[in-house]
This record gives C-alpha cells, sequence and structure tokens, in this order.
C-alpha cells in the first residue's frame, strides 16, 4: 500500500474515533442535563416541563402594555401553569391600561385560580385588575380602594396673556380639541368632560360590584373615590383576607386543591423576547450569570410615563 493511501486510511480512523467520542460526550451531558432537571424541580418548571405556580409582578404606574399581554397569553395557555399569583404594588394609572389588563387576568381565571397579592398599595386602576382574580389578600396596612376616574390639564390662557402671546385656532365643531389647556372650558366642554368621567367611573363601580358582590351605597366615602386600610377592606368585602404570598400559596392548596410541592416561578415581560424551552433557558441562564432582564425591562417601561401622562386620556391612579 502506497503511503498516501495509508495516511488517507489513518485520517479517516482519526476521524470515527474523534467523531464517537464527540457523540460520547454529547450523550453524556445531555444526561446530566436530565438528571439535573430532574431533580432540580424549580429549573424543570423554568422550561416548562413540569407543572408549576406562575407569579408575576405588577408595580408602578399601570399602562397598557404589548410585553405584558404577551406574557398573560402565554400563560393562559401554559398547560404547565396551574395557578397564578399576581403581586401588586401600584398606585394606579391609566384607566385603559387597567383595563387590558383585568381582562387579560379574567381569561387566564376561566380555567385556572387566579389569586391577587396586596403590597404597600393597590389602588385605582390596580384595584380594578385585582379583582380580577378569585381571591384578594392584601396587608392590614395596604393601601387600595379609591374606586374613580380622573382627567387633568393644565389651563395656560391667563399665563399665555401676561405674556403676550395669542393663541390661533380653526376647528370643525365647538367640541373639538376640549378641554384645551389654551383657554377656559365652557359650559359644553365642562358637560362633556364631566360625562364621558362619569360613564367610565359607572364602568369601574359597576365592575366591582359585580366582582366583589357589594353594596356600594353600605360603604362609607366608596362612590367618592376614598382609599381604605386592608383592614377597613376587609370589613367592608373588597378584599378576601389579611396577610401575605403565604396566605395566597395556603388558598391555592386548600380551596383550589393544587399540588403543594408545585414550586412558584416568577414570570416576567422579558420572557416574551424568547418562546419555547430553550428561549426560557436562555434567560434562566442569563440570570445564572448576574443579568437582569426584568430590572432592565422595567427600567425602560417606566422611562415613559412622563410622556405618557402628557398624552392626556382618562386616569385612574390614587395620588397621596
Amino acid at each position: 500500500m502506497s503511503e498516501e493511501a495509508e495516511y488517507i486510511l489513518d485520517r479517516r480512523r482519526m476521524k470515527n474515533r474523534l467523531n464517537k467520542w464527540r457523540f460520547l460526550t454529547i450523550l453524556v451531558g445531555f444526561i446530566a442535563v436530565l438528571a439535573f432537571i430532574a431533580i432540580d424541580k424549580r429549573l424543570a418548571s423554568k422550561l416548562g416541563l413540569t407543572d408549576q405556580i406562575a407569579r408575576i409582578e405588577v408595580s408602578g404606574v399601570i399602562l397598557e402594555s404589548k410585553e405584558r399581554a404577551k406574557m398573560l397569553k402565554q400563560i393562559a395557555s401554559d398547560k404547565s401553569v396551574k395557578g397564578l399569583i399576581v403581586r401588586f404594588n401600584s398606585p394606579g394609572g391609566t384607566t385603559t391600561g387597567g383595563e387590558a389588563l383585568y381582562t387579560n387576568l379574567r381569561k387566564i381565571a376561566k380555567d385556572r385560580p387566579v389569586v391577587a397579592v396586596f403590597g404597600t398599595m393597590a389602588t385605582s386602576a390596580a384595584y380594578m385588575s385585582g379583582v380580577a382574580a378569585e381571591h384578594v389578600v392584601a396587608r392590614g396596612n395596604s393601601i387600595t380602594g379609591s374606586v374613580g376616574v380622573i382627567m387633568q390639564w393644565a389651563e395656560v390662557s391667563d399665563l399665555m396673556g401676561k405674556l403676550g402671546v395669542n393663541m390661533n385656532e380653526m376647528k370643525s365643531g365647538n367640541l373639538k380639541a376640549v378641554p384645551s389647556p389654551f383657554k377656559p372650558l365652557d359650559d359644553a366642554g365642562r358637560t362633556l368632560t364631566q360625562d364621558m368621567i362619569d360613564e367610565s367611573h359607572k364602568w369601574f363601580v359597576d365592575l366591582v360590584v359585580e366582582r366583589r358582590n357589594i353594596q356600594p351605597d353600605q360603604i362609607p366615602g366608596f362612590m367618592q373615590g376614598r382609599i381604605f386600610s386592608g383592614r377597613q377592606a376587609l370589613q367592608y368585602g373588597l378584599i378576601d383576607e389579611i396577610g401575605s404570598e403565604e396566605q395566597a400559596i395556603s388558598w391555592l392548596q386548600k380551596v383550589k386543591k393544587v399540588p403543594s410541592y408545585l414550586p412558584v416561578i416568577d414570570w416576567s415581560e422579558e420572557q416574551q423576547q424568547t418562546t419555547g424551552i430553550f428561549g426560557r433557558a436562555s434567560i434562566y441562564l442569563a440570570k445564572l450569570f448576574g443579568f437582569d432582564f426584568q430590572a432592565l425591562v422595567q427600567s425602560y417601561s417606566q422611562s415613559g410615563l412622563v410622556s405618557a401622562s402628557q398624552n392626556g386620556g382618562l386616569i385612574s391612579k390614587w395620588r397621596p
């Protein structure tokens, strides 16, 4: 046999040996990962391989959020999720933001239990969203309630006059661009604005009455938008229990028969950037190396609060 032929055969044998070792290495690694997942139920739940209790955080000002809507839709379709805990620490936000969150939570609640946990504050649009849950838990000193709607704008016509600035305007009808910061509100504009606020307020009240089975005229200050402590809210039927997440989990286990061994898994809006097992795994590994997607997303979303408030619209938010 020629030296060239012998060289070719040696190369082939070496390549075959390398391929065998590569295959064995991959196989051992795969078995090790499966064994780790089997031992670590929390990781297995993160990867969507075992059942879980999902948990989400609603904090800061509540705005409409495509990422949150996607997350809740994914939770609704994930068969491994056997219950949902929603932790609130929010003064409220836009009325449409609260409505959207409420609607998405009710979709989840159709076929699995949802429990809300109120922290320091869950008022206005946050309370609106919270009543989507079947069970509401709050601390004794949580601030909640403030069922109402507000619309605010600055009126600077006097200031413009002092500065010698005139605002010229041509519009298709006398109710177009009402209310306006550039002129005092006339009777027609005031009636129009108040009618819209009253209609939205009625919708809000009816929603709470339906979900909490209460008589609003029997709760002092309820129709006027007052706030309540957790203890007061329990007294008037606005919440179900005084406590924390521990009581929420206990309710899921005792009342809804959710298995006690299921881990509680945090879901966050950045998970919508990736889907499936490998997508969730990449987020988990990123957190192992110290990169917190959730903090980044929260910081980004809060950066738009000022511009959102300047765009106007109906607001359901309590301000101390």
